[in-house]
């Protein structure tokens, strides 16, 4: 009798605990009808800003392959943590549309923990039509070199089909037999001048401590004469990833600044090859535009490009952020080293300067309506008319929930130059901190883009992420395009000014249009998704 009632206490409360679960519904949010702030994550891996499931991308290689006429972009694959020793093989991605990622996986390999290239580091992907081979040239790393020993010196692998590699183990192209740099010797980019017939290649080593570009001449890729300085680096500068090509009538150098204060993107421009090196000689500072040739913030780095005939593309990494913390930008040093892979369109202008622009593939992929909806305003100062909102000074109109991947569209029109504006993320009616891209006068007729932690518990402005400064449009009307891909933020404005920055937590949250002082307009903004 004792054994029944367990056996029958047993049925009743497995039925009374199927009963109360099929009661039990998972939590519905309204992500519709309410305003708080969301604590949001990013997804596993990013298909337009490009990240790997599995580490993070580094130095970017673009090459577009005229056989297969797609786009392959070759980067340091960064994992964390990295192997003792040996670390960033060559992994890569293609793409036809600049848009959409397609892996290649790991497509050179590193060397043993003895051998030179134990470590790779940057360098390019050529395609030589006379042996119908692919060339990798690259930075080949020893680890803890010893005395006597190269720590860094240029190698190369080939292929006949970009699948298998085979590394030239008798090739080594030597700083010191220059009297160049044993450990800053790399970054080697080659290219054919249409002028002699002969590869080029230069290297990014120092002399005597002075930052060089080293210029190395070739009939067949193999055989290298050395040329002598290609180009001098000003002052303390030293030029990582170095990019030279020629669009119409100008000859560019993009080159990326690793001096701690800078970590930016930037280049020189000349009509002729010589009149390009000329830009640094004996530090002349020669900058192609009123912004000293910066191409974005410090959120977007080592940009190489390359162009399949009719548009040229730049690729670069977008940091990570300790702790997904937006405020950890380092001021002082270096950024987070690695993180998602991000494309502009090369923009060149009727005086030769360049800005960089949103990508078509980019737009068409966004491609999803998505409804526009005002969720909140400020008490005063906000009024609304045939789709246009009006905001005086210290106003704001919040804007329903954005999902992972965005593109917002919108004109801002202010009514004179010193009227401030912004666009706030990871915004909640509840929030104590959200984080603005601020449009903000530097003056009657300069404009540079800010990036502040707004909020009660807001620490302000945040250091080393604003953009270079831009000419204050003469209508006082901004075009602006803002992309979101997970926490990657890049915007565009009026075709002169590009701003990438990571803003962790934009996805499910609200996000608002600001006023600051003066007055500005805004047309109802457009949202697209995929």
């Amino acid at each position: 009798m004792k054994a029944i009632n367990i056996f029958t206490i047993a049925a009743l409360s497995v039925m009374m605990l199927n009963a109360c679960e099929s009661d039990i519904q998972p939590e519905q949010k309204d992500w519709d009808g309410t305003t708080k702030q969301y604590a949001s994550v990013d997804e596993k891996t990013s298909t337009t800003y490009y990240k790997p499931y599995a580490g993070f991308v580094g130095d970017p290689m673009p090459f577009f392959d005229p056989n297969t006429k797609t786009f392959k972009v070759l980067y340091l694959q960064e994992f964390r943590p990295n192997m003792a020793g040996t670390y960033h093989p060559f992994w890569g991605v293609k793409t036809t549309d600049v848009a959409n990622y397609t892996s290649l996986g790991e497509v050179l390999s590193t060397g043993s923990r003895a051998e030179q290239d134990a470590a790779l580091g940057t360098g390019c992907i050529v395609y030589n039509e006379q042996d119908k081979l692919y060339y990798i040239f690259y930075t080949a790393n020893r680890d803890q070199p010893k005395a006597g020993e190269d720590g860094q010196v240029v190698m190369y692998a080939t292929s006949p089909d970009f699948k298998t590699w085979t590394k030239n183990q008798l090739f080594r192209l030597r700083g010191v037999s220059y009297a160049y740099s044993s450990s800053d010797f790399r970054d080697p980019f080659v290219w054919k001048s249409e002028d002699d017939g002969l590869w080029h290649m230069v290297v990014s080593t120092k002399t005597g401590g002075k930052g060089n570009l080293a210029e190395f001449t070739s009939p067949d890729l193999q055989n290298w004469e050395h040329k002598g300085v290609f180009m001098s680096m000003m002052w303390d500068r030293f030029y990582e990833c170095p990019d030279i090509f020629k669009m119409g009538d100008w000859w560019y150098l993009v080159y990326s600044e690793m001096h701690q204060a800078i970590r930016r993107v930037q280049y020189f421009k000349g009509h002729t090859i010589d009149e390009l090196k000329a830009c640094t000689a004996a530090d002349a500072g020669i900058w192609p535009d009123n912004h000293e040739g910066f191409l974005d913030s410090r959120g977007f780095y080592a940009g190489k490009t390359a162009s399949d005939g009719e548009n040229r593309y730049i690729w670069g990494w977008c940091p990570t952020r300790e702790g997904q913390d937006n405020t950890k930008t380092n001021p002082t040093g270096e950024p987070q080293w690695a993180g998602s892979l991000v494309a502009h369109r090369l923009i060149q202008h009727a005086d030769g300067t360049l800005t960089l622009g949103e990508v078509a593939g980019i737009k068409n992929k966004y491609s999803n309506g998505k409804e526009v909806k005002l969720m909140a305003q400020s008490d005063e100062g906000v009024t609304a008319q045939n789709g246009t909102y009006t905001l005086d000074k210290n106003s704001h109109v919040l804007f329903n929930r954005l999902d992972y991947h965005n593109h917002i569209s919108l004109t801002v029109t202010t009514q004179g130059a010193s009227d401030k504006f912004g666009f706030s993320f990871v915004r909640g009616t509840d929030s104590e901190k959200y984080y603005t891209v601020v449009v903000n006068p530097e003056s009657d007729t300069r404009r540079k883009i800010n990036f502040e932690e707004e909020g009660s518990k807001g620490m302000g402005f945040i250091g080393a992420i604003d953009s270079y400064e831009f000419d204050t449009p003469a209508d006082n009307t901004y075009n602006v395009d803002i992309y979101t891909d997970n926490s990657v933020l890049v915007m565009y404005i009026n075709d002169v000014l590009a701003y990438t920055n990571r803003v962790y937590g934009i996805q499910h949250n609200c996000w608002s249009v600001n006023s600051y002082n003066g007055t500005v307009s805004l047309t109802t903004p457009q949202i697209t998704t995929y």
